[in-house]
């Protein structure tokens, strides 16, 4: 017995032929036995010729055919007729019993795919734009993508799912701008999706600035920002202003008088003023309103200068031994 073709595919719907032939030289008519190998195996039809012995299981009720060579013919292919199939045949003279195996696969046909996104425009350097191919029926698919025509595998840029399924543009340039296709093939076809465009437009020179260089000057900002505390300054004493001279609402009551009288010194024999001033404590009961006293309110509140002449030829006295007052007034 010999199997021309061990590998069969059949769609959904349609006809399988798993093809046998075998060579006897005994008139008699072989006994034909087919299996669908499962984890018990399922006898399908069993013969003598053409002629089937007992009944059929009731999946398989008006759908087998066999033939005097021992073909098996399924009609109106399931998923679940996908397997692999024993076949025996013998001869009552023959010595040897021939026995063989085909495997069928059956399949949906592909309907034809179209491309699915969120937009057909996009913008210049936009993250992760995603194109599925996505179709209707059809099993044991594969996936292919073509830009421009041309195929597009895994590069830098263009990433594709494991299943081939997505692809993903990582960060889209202007010469990504061009037209997109998908193919899908299975066992039993194949179909190409509508090409469809994927419009790209340029974004402003100031947002290519902002996206490269910003960003670094946005984490520095915000990691002096994390970083910084305000400084906490200790309250410094105000330093109140001189009572004597500027505070005149509380101006405590003057109980003295000073007199200022030039201190001599002798240069070359010759007494002559300095610019020290000795000052000399006068008695409260002296007149306040002195000409040569100090200490009026007016006088407090302008306070005086003095100014030394360095020329001064004239001599103090004293009088009942307290210093006299100089008859020159300084100013």
């Amino acid at each position: 017995m010999t199997i021309p073709n061990t590998l069969i595919r059949g769609t959904v719907g349609g006809e399988a032929l798993l093809s046998v032939r075998y060579s006897s030289f005994s008139l008699d008519l072989p006994v034909i036995k087919w299996q669908l190998q499962r984890e018990k195996s399922v006898t399908l039809v069993q013969s003598i010729g053409t002629d089937i012995i007992g009944t059929l299981r009731p999946e398989y009720r008006d759908r087998i055919l066999v033939f005097e060579n021992g073909t098996l013919l399924l009609h109106n292919l399931r998923l679940s007729d996908d397997g692999i199939y024993d076949v025996e045949i013998s001869i009552t003279d023959d010595t040897f019993t021939g026995e063989g195996s085909i495997t069928l696969t059956v399949d949906e046909s592909i309907s034809r795919p179209y491309i699915d996104m969120e937009s057909s425009s996009v913008l210049e350097l936009s993250e992760n734009v995603v194109l599925n191919c996505s179709h209707d029926n059809g099993t044991r698919t594969t996936y292919r993508w073509f830009k421009g025509g041309k195929p597009l595998t895994n590069v830098t840029r263009f990433t594709l799912s494991p299943d081939q399924k997505l692809l993903t543009i990582s960060r889209v340039l202007m010469a990504d701008d061009d037209i997109y296709s998908c193919a899908v093939e299975n066992p039993v076809g194949n179909m190409t999706s509508l090409p469809i465009r994927l419009t790209v437009y340029r974004r402003s020179s100031l947002y290519i600035i902002l996206s490269t260089g910003g960003i670094f000057l946005l984490i520095t900002l915000v990691t002096v920002c994390a970083c910084w505390t305000p400084s906490k300054k200790r309250n410094q004493p105000v330093q109140k202003p001189l009572s004597r001279f500027n505070d005149h609402s509380h101006r405590s009551p003057i109980s003295h008088t000073d007199d200022v009288l030039p201190k001599m010194t002798e240069q070359n024999g010759i007494n002559s003023v300095t610019s020290l001033y000795v000052l000399q404590q006068k008695e409260p009961s002296m007149d306040d309103s002195s000409s040569n006293s100090i200490g009026s309110p007016s006088e407090y509140d302008h306070p005086p200068c003095y100014t030394s002449f360095p020329n001064y030829n004239g001599s103090l006295t004293q009088s009942n031994g307290s210093p006299a007052h100089s008859s020159h007034r300084y100013t």
